[in-house]
């Protein structure tokens, strides 16, 4: 598996990320969590951290046109340094004023961080790249998923969640180090501006490319449905942090072996989007049984179905957006971006409406996740289709 030296560069930054991306993930959701077992909470704090991230991620495009993606991700270290300053010191009576506070900063750290990867990829990745970078990069992802939790659940039984909000501080200056390392992609060279040219069809201009926006609205629904359940039932088999720890381990472990099936078994694309997508939902249906065990069983059946979902439909899109040019990538990946942010968005507004798993709304949102995820293997097709009839009429 050879992978060329700037793809490197960009593994390294999403390895030191993954690490703070990882803890925020499960800790700071866990943290907000235990102070009142809401889901409300929980839904609140994802909810302006995905509003933010897709204001942050078209900011952070923006500012690819004056700076380089180097600048970027410094911003985006800084935005984690806020973060974990604002944990430890920040107080007040207003709780969800409190919650937004603290999903604002995390919201601009990925969005900023988004922007810069998704650029950076598409500028250096062709082809086969896509598929060993996705690859690559979810070995790195479950590596992390299965050190990381339990190294910092002993760190906050030890010393605290206080304690392990300062030691984030090292691993935010190893994002910072990092910065100075990856390839400095900008788009101060081009010569028009990044919104001009910015309606919708001329940025999705023929057949293949138009397929990729209701894939994505789709895929933010399943998407959303699945992060956010994800952690609240982990949540609600234990309260013991090494054992929500264990349990993303076991998480991590089910993906590694997907990964390894993945590669030993010479089954086309296509064919492993549908096994994930039937994961995925057969994860759905289990969780209405809610006994803790089939809890556990459904986030193992959509973590392998997610491993597959990533890797086949992320590189289909790469693929498509790479034949483009620097700036209309950057119009694409912002409109992806959005089309992915405003579904996740909308889900989450109805989350908050959601008392417990057995009421009819949490029922009615999973029917729905269903049929999402049942339609991106139709979607994906469908662009696949069309790019091979424009193929062929080119060389025609």
């Amino acid at each position: 598996m050879q992978i060329t030296a700037p793809i490197r560069k960009v593994l390294l930054m999403n390895a030191s990320s993954n690490i703070i991306f990882n803890y925020i993930g499960i800790f700071v959701n866990l943290y907000i969590w235990e102070q009142g077992h809401s889901i409300f909470d929980v839904t609140w704090f994802n909810l302006i951290l995905f509003i933010t991230w897709s204001l942050a991620f078209a900011l952070g495009s923006k500012l690819l046109t004056i700076y380089t993606t180097r600048v970027l991700i410094r911003m985006t270290a800084s935005c984690g340094a806020l973060t974990f300053l604002l944990l430890t010191s920040l107080t007040l009576d207003n709780r969800l004023l409190w919650i937004a506070i603290i999903a604002v900063p995390v919201g601009i750290m990925w969005g900023f961080y988004a922007a810069s990867q998704n650029i950076t990829l598409s500028a250096f990745g062709k082809g086969k790249d896509f598929e060993v970078y996705f690859s690559i990069a979810t070995i790195i992802g479950q590596t992390i998923s299965i050190v990381n939790p339990v190294v910092f659940a002993l760190i906050i039984k030890w010393i605290g969640y206080s304690g392990s909000f300062l030691l984030m501080f090292v691993f935010v200056a190893i994002l910072m180090t990092v910065s100075f390392m990856i390839p400095p992609i900008t788009l101060a060279g081009e010569k028009k501006p990044l919104f001009q040219n910015m309606r919708f069809s001329t940025v999705f201009s023929y057949p293949a490319i138009r397929w990729m926006v209701p894939s994505c609205l789709a895929a933010g629904v399943f998407l959303q449905f699945q992060g956010l359940f994800a952690l609240i039932f982990t949540f609600s088999v234990s309260s013991d942090k090494l054992v929500i720890a264990l349990l993303n381990v076991l998480y991590a472990v089910s993906a590694i072996i997907a990964m390894v099936l993945h590669r030993r078994l010479n089954i086309s694309g296509g064919i492993w989007l549908k096994v994930g997508m039937i994961a995925i939902s057969v994860g759905f249906l289990v969780a209405l049984l809610q006994h803790s065990v089939f809890l556990v069983l459904s986030n193992i059946l959509t973590t392998v179905g997610l491993f597959y979902f990533g890797t086949v439909w992320n590189s289909d899109q790469f693929r498509i957006i790479s034949r483009h040019t620097s700036i209309e990538q950057a119009r694409i990946l912002l409109w992806r971006e959005w089309c992915l942010n405003i579904t996740r968005i909308m889900m989450l507004i109805l989350i908050l409406f959601v008392q417990d798993l057995n009421g009819g709304i949490f029922v009615a949102l999973l029917g729905f996740s269903l049929v999402c995820a049942f339609l991106i293997p139709f979607f994906s097709q469908k662009g696949a289709t069309a790019i091979t009839r424009q193929t062929d009429r080119v060389e025609m």
